[in-house]
């Protein structure tokens, strides 16, 4: 499988993109200065006391702000400078801060659409003044490519060792391996781990509903009967919160279709690997990868959303696999705004549902933890490259030095944007170097 990026790394937006990112940054800082939904998952619980009056707004965006900045900076506009692809992190984080800032219903979409028009029109300057340096540190950041693409194949495997034992991820693991060679050998073409990674989530499935199923049938056999209480509280809320929800439905599917049409224009990835698929006009295997994780993030969005009365911004991002295979913009809008507006109406169904399979919750957050765990060794790795690539050994002493200096600070970056913040930061300073005649840059 090539590692070169047909994009390019540019960032040649036609009007119609433009305006479209325009638009739904607007409408996404809109939303979020509502209290309707954020990006950030870290973010949401903490809405409900600024629904319910018991925080103030500026409370809020500084919660919202410290838990979204590293990834602004550190994984966000790294990742669309070295891919040329655009990601949530870089559009819809920084939605999240300014619309919760906003004093005002009517500043939020402005300050929402300028951060859209700083985005469109001021990458493609940034990425040309990188790409001109002596030490062009986008282009070696596209070294990350392969250690993110095969690492994050690895996901399912770890996720089912540690929900289900070492038995069941070796097993996981020697299939994965044999239907990765095995791609490669006979569809060359083909992003390697897209069918290992289909078998992994399967069975990681398949595991989990055997276990529910099967304690389902022992607590029958025992007599056992689910009761629920009519005065629960947390049902009473969760049935408040898809309320609130629902009394919104037509703002929810206007979003739906953004979402859905930003991806259907293929300038826009919605994770790390994808991004990188993205940019090398992959979409059936992108769609592969985010249709994956979707399973991981279900039950932590409809759970949040029903505790907290805020929906996420990319809803189950569903929209993302979706608006990636569809033929033409209009197309996405009206499938977006149907799969949001399913969406919301099902979510108290979900929550039921999620309520009677433990195991299956459980799987959701092993898979996210392993995302979490394989993504971020596979951009410590890429990142390294990256630095070998645009400093050899004192790339690597910078890069990897600026890392390890931020753990030992306790992590003020995020870890999973450290790696990609240092190679910018190292690129910057080798820059630096050069022009004190102190450093040459590497050939190649």
């Amino acid at each position: 499988m090539s590692t070169t990026l047909a994009a390019g790394s540019g960032f040649d937006f036609t009007l119609a993109q433009q305006l479209t990112v325009i638009a739904l940054c607007a409408l996404t800082a809109f939303i979020a200065h509502m209290a309707l939904a954020v990006f950030n998952d870290g973010v949401r619980p903490f809405l409900l006391d600024f629904i319910q009056g018991r925080t103030t707004r500026s409370a809020t965006t500084a919660v919202s702000f410290g838990l979204s900045a590293g990834f602004i900076f550190g994984l966000g506009a790294p990742m669309a400078l070295s891919t040329g692809v655009l990601n949530p992190w870089l559009l819809f984080l920084p939605t999240d801060i300014l619309g919760m800032l906003a004093p005002r219903k009517w500043l939020a979409p402005l300050l929402g659409g300028a951060w859209g028009a700083v985005v469109v029109f001021g990458l493609n300057g940034a990425n040309n003044v990188a790409h001109d340096l002596p030490v062009d540190f986008l282009t070696a950041m596209q070294q990350m490519s392969t250690p993110i693409l095969f690492l994050f194949t690895l996901f399912p495997v770890l996720a089912i060792t540690k929900q289900f034992g070492r038995a069941w991820g070796a097993a996981a693991g020697v299939i994965e391996l044999a239907l990765v060679v095995l791609t490669m050998k006979l569809w060359p073409n083909m992003f390697a781990g897209a069918l290992a990674m289909a078998v992994g989530v399967l069975m990681l499935i398949g595991l989990a509903v055997a276990k529910d199923l099967r304690r389902r049938r022992e607590d029958r056999a025992r007599g056992m009967v689910e009761e629920v209480a009519a005065d629960d509280p947390m049902a009473s809320l969760f049935s408040a919160s898809a309320a609130r929800l629902r009394r919104h439905l037509p703002l929810f599917m206007v979003l739906g279709a953004g979402v859905c049409v930003l991806a259907q224009m293929h300038v826009f990835g919605g994770g790390e690997a994808t991004s990188f698929l993205i940019a090398k006009g992959q979409y059936a295997e992108a769609a592969q990868v985010d249709f994956y994780r979707v399973f991981g993030f279900v039950p932590l969005i409809a759970t949040t959303a029903l505790a907290s009365g805020a929906y996420g911004i990319a809803g189950f991002t569903l929209v993302y696999p979706i608006g990636y295979l569809l033929p033409n913009p209009f197309l996405a809008a009206v499938v977006g705004a149907l799969v949001f507006a399913v969406e919301v109406l099902a979510l108290s169904w979900i929550g039921k549902v999620l309520g009677k399979l433990p195991s299956v919750r459980d799987s959701s957050e092993h898979l996210r933890s392993a995302i979490t765990d394989t993504l971020q060794l596979a951009i410590l790795f890429g990142s390294l490259m990256a630095a070998n690539a645009m400093g050899g050994g004192l790339g690597i002493l910078v890069v990897g030095g600026l890392y390890l200096f931020n753990e030992a600070m306790g992590r003020p970056v995020v870890r999973m944007a450290a790696a990609p913040a240092a190679v910018i930061v190292g690129g910057i300073l080798l820059n630096l170097l050069h022009w004190l005649d102190l450093f040459t840059p590497v050939q190649g």
